[in-house]
């Protein structure tokens, strides 16, 4: 666990009995959060996105949550998913914002990355708007090869996914 995030801070995989969690997570979201994450305003996660999420295809993808106790619960507060084949997946990520800061998207992806690597995935590709400096530094110093490209605001990055290279979380 890293030294930033705390002992109260918990990475597992999604189960499918996350859905109201996961609901509740996302009205707990600041709209600009939503906005950076989805690239347009959106009030609800629909049932079939809810179900997506929490119940992920595992030959092609991966869900984990960060989850903190409350109470005899606890409560979600960052998510990091692919989805995709062998050869590309797509990387998303969405951390609360009072928890954005202290490692959680790189702790996310990092064990993205082992999974991934398990199961045979050449690369990742995620789609940022050009003015989420922090995600674009958790991906530019995830430790992984990455190369960029803009186009009308929003940066493509793609990480390769190096089976033989340790990952190295930059500055």
């Amino acid at each position: 666990m890293s030294p930033e995030l705390g002992s109260d801070v918990t990475i597992r995989p999604i189960r499918a009995e996350d859905k109201a969690l996961l609901d509740e997570a996302f009205h707990g979201l600041d709209p600009r959060s939503i906005y950076l994450r989805f690239f347009f305003h959106k009030k609800e996660l629909s049932t079939a996105e809810l179900r997506l999420l929490t119940e992920p295809d595992v030959a092609r993808e991966a869900v984990l949550v960060a989850t903190v106790p409350t109470g005899n619960a606890e409560r979600i507060v960052g998510l990091g998913r692919y989805a995709g084949d062998r050869e590309c997946a797509e990387l998303e990520f969405t951390v609360e914002e009072d928890y954005q800061g202290r490692g959680i998207a790189t702790l996310l992806l990092q064990r993205l990355i082992v999974l991934a690597r398990a199961n045979g995935i050449a690369r990742f590709e995620a789609h940022v708007l050009a003015g989420n400096g922090p995600m674009l530094s958790v991906l530019r110093h995830g430790g992984l090869p990455a190369t960029e490209r803009e186009k009308d605001g929003v940066v493509m990055v793609t990480l390769a996914l190096d089976r033989d290279a340790d990952i190295q979380v930059g500055p």
